[in-house]
């Protein structure tokens, strides 16, 4: 999800849903030690409960961030080992760091002894070359004892050779019983679903077996997923919202970031989701992607996609 889930994509999708718990996009630790943290680690208050994902294998470096994360107020922090893209393998980051279940377990102990938050991994079913269960489950064993207790599995190995991170999400087929019962192997763990999940029906189903299910890009190609995850998964009375009343609530933030300086489409890029299945939809998002680069009056132009939504 780099450069996808950034804070205004954030603060958009808590709108849809006040009880899902929110990633960042992956932050690697040079990031954070040796560029400008400040950046990364921004948000808004409105956007807990919030994890920030980190990418990295040294410890040390790691245990510092944790730190970080903790001292600007994230809920959790969340150790990448699911990654396939070429450029984090070089540097030891991501899915690679299967293949070293003891340094996985180093990081996490580091991470736990520096911070008060909960520290959890996310990984896939394997790797190529170590992907049989036997080796999943040392895996997981080996981090539980460094004292992990929550793993978000995607329910895929990584091939870290000839497929592009694409294709590593397409190609390796979903596992979902492999995850399960890496479940019930250890029941003890919070054990969360992630893969080629799609609609709520399907996070009813998987939620019967798992602790949790984890949304990724359905989450931000189809956004207003989310509008009914309060009510169905989590037992809110509140109403639904419309797509058209997270459009109107998203605008004083638009305007403020206008005002201070910023482009309107830095935050209109994410909603772009909200147009699918309806009369004016494709309208809608060449407005917001298209027509938003030539006006003089972005706002205006906001409030004329807006009613595009009304009774949708």
């Amino acid at each position: 999800m780099m450069d996808w889930t950034d804070r205004h994509c954030r603060y958009f999708l808590r709108l849809l849903s006040s009880n899902a718990l929110l990633y960042t996009e992956m932050v690697t630790t040079g990031a954070l030690l040796n560029g400008d943290h400040e950046r990364f680690l921004r948000h808004d208050e409105a956007e807990h409960p919030l994890a920030l994902q980190l990418g990295g294998s040294v410890p040390a470096d790691l245990a510092a961030c944790a730190r970080m994360a903790e001292a600007a107020g994230y809920d959790e922090v969340n150790l990448n080992v699911g990654c396939p893209s070429d450029r984090v393998q070089n540097n030891m980051i991501g899915a690679c760091l299967m293949g070293h279940p003891q340094l996985v377990a180093d990081c996490v102990k580091a991470m736990r002894d520096a911070v008060a938050i909960p520290v959890t991994v996310k990984h896939r079913i394997g790797i190529n070359g170590r992907d049989s269960y036997a080796q999943l489950c040392d895996f997981v064993g080996t981090v539980r004892d460094a004292g992990c207790t929550s793993f978000t599995v995607h329910a895929r190995i990584a091939i870290l050779e000839g497929l592009s991170p694409k294709e590593n999400r397409d190609i390796p087929p979903l596992r979902y019983d492999v995850a399960a019962q890496l479940k019930q192997d250890f029941s003890e763990l919070e054990i969360i679903l992630n893969g080629g999940i799609k609609t709520l029906e399907q996070c009813h189903a998987h939620l019967q077996t798992f602790d949790g299910v984890m949304l990724g890009r359905e989450a931000y190609h189809n956004p207003y997923l989310l509008a009914e995850v309060d009510q169905q998964l989590f037992a809110s009375t509140a109403a639904v919202i419309s797509r058209a009343e997270a459009l109107a609530r998203m605008r004083p933030y638009i305007a403020a970031h206008i005002a201070a300086g910023g482009a309107m489409h830095h935050i209109t890029r994410h909603m772009l989701g909200l147009g699918q299945g309806f009369p004016g939809a494709r309208r809608f998002r060449q407005l917001l992607s298209v027509d938003i680069h030539k006006t003089q009056d972005p706002l205006a132009l906001l409030d004329q996609a807006g009613l595009l939504l009304e009774g949708r």
